[in-house]
């Protein structure tokens, strides 16, 4: 977006969108919601994060170290690693990571709010394909 941060300001184009569609990708993948929610309500332990997430998708260990890696490169995840033994990695949100959190949870609410209308207009295309 441009400084003023307006939509009306946003224009993609080319080469320029790209840093915002990767942010995007990123912050709505499959994993990546998942774990911004989860990190909106505390920080987790990596087998916590994990267990909480797989209550609702089983996900792997690879991915979601692929997953946290990549959200903290951008800035939205903190992973704290104390030197203790056994070694503990705490991964808990940014300011930019929170504000992207509640941003995606309002989306995620939304989705199952509107969920019924959604089905409805599936089911309207569908039955008009026939």
């Amino acid at each position: 977006m441009a400084e003023s941060g307006t939509a009306s300001d946003w224009k993609p184009d080319g080469e320029t969108m790209c840093p915002y569609r990767l942010v995007l990708e990123h912050v709505t993948s499959r994993w990546g919601v998942l774990v911004l929610i989860r990190l909106l309500e505390r920080p987790h332990r990596f087998s916590e994060l994990r267990r909480a997430i797989s209550e609702v998708r089983p996900v792997s260990e690879k991915m979601l170290t692929q997953t946290l890696q990549t959200l903290e490169r951008d800035g939205m995840v903190h992973r704290d690693a104390k030197p203790v033994i056994p070694p503990r990695v705490d991964y808990s949100l940014t300011e930019i990571g929170r504000e992207a959190a509640e941003q995606v949870q309002g989306l995620a609410l939304w989705t199952q709010k509107r969920m019924d209308d959604v089905a409805r207009a599936r089911r309207a295309y569908d039955e008009a394909r026939v």
